[in-house]
């Protein structure tokens, strides 16, 4: 793997969009997460600006701590990186408030959470004239469909998407993101109960890619342990489910004769 060239390949491709485009730079939520960590650092060292924005709600104090450590190696290594928190609690605690009890579930107010966020990454794009920077993965993305619709799906450039997940450590580790950070359980942050990743997903990332790509290169059943099964089985079930984050959103298109005199 050559992390190296995927690195300065990713950088020149932001560069070259955010110039093309008229714009200063990037926006980027901070989660504490590797994802993030490399997508804003791959921003920062296009040179241009960067504003990591670190967004909690009731956020367990171990994420909370490694986004700001996290923002303040950027700052220490990227001139024109800076970081922000804006602690989203009260926006979030108003919602709960004036929203029916009843809809208040736990996936409900975790994607609410998530489109919050969503809101003030714009909020900053917007009068700074500004990219957002999504930190998705390609397994997330495009295998499971594990983001919120209108929440972290919601971006304008995705520097990450075409990598895997232990394509996006690699990064992180050539890249010198904090070991914390690297070492760190991967979760959305999104939940009460601070569940991780692979509490969510019932597979761990390294399953996720191996059955990801044994459905792109048609594998053969046979032979599978028990656990591949399960995983094959349960990215399968995911993909499907999700299928309506993944492709454009659908049009009812108006036959050409219902349009003729």
């Amino acid at each position: 793997m050559q992390v190296d060239k995927m690195i300065d390949h990713i950088v020149g491709w932001l560069s070259e969009y955010a110039c093309n485009a008229g714009l200063r730079g990037f926006v980027v939520g901070i989660s504490g997460g590797i994802d993030s960590a490399v997508t804003s650092t791959l921003c920062a060292r296009t040179g241009l600006e960067v504003l990591a924005l670190n967004m909690p709600i009731y956020q367990a104090p171990d994420q909370r701590s490694l986004a700001e450590r996290h923002t303040q190696w950027l700052e220490k290594h990227y001139p024109l990186a800076s970081g922000l928190t804006v602690d989203l609690t009260q926006a979030f605690q108003a919602l709960e408030a004036v929203l029916p009890e009843d809809i208040q579930d736990g996936l409900s107010m975790a994607n609410t959470r998530s489109r919050l966020r969503m809101l003030t990454l714009y909020a900053f794009a917007n009068n700074r004239c500004m990219l957002v920077a999504g930190t998705g993965n390609k397994v997330e993305d495009f295998g499971v469909g594990f983001f919120t619709k209108y929440g972290d799906g919601a971006v304008d450039v995705a520097p990450i998407a075409d990598l895997m997940k232990s394509e996006v450590y690699a990064l992180g580790q050539e890249l010198n993101i904090l070991e914390d950070i690297q070492a760190a359980q991967p979760t959305d942050g999104l939940w009460t109960d601070n569940r991780s990743d692979e509490e969510q997903l019932g597979a761990s990332y390294d399953e996720l890619e191996w059955a990801m790509r044994f459905e792109a290169e048609g594998g053969d059943e046979t032979g599978l342990s028990d656990r591949q099964g399960q995983v094959l089985s349960r990215y399968r079930q995911l993909n499907r489910c999700n299928r309506h984050k993944m492709v454009p959103i659908p049009v009812a298109e108006i036959p050409d004769r219902y349009r003729s005199a």
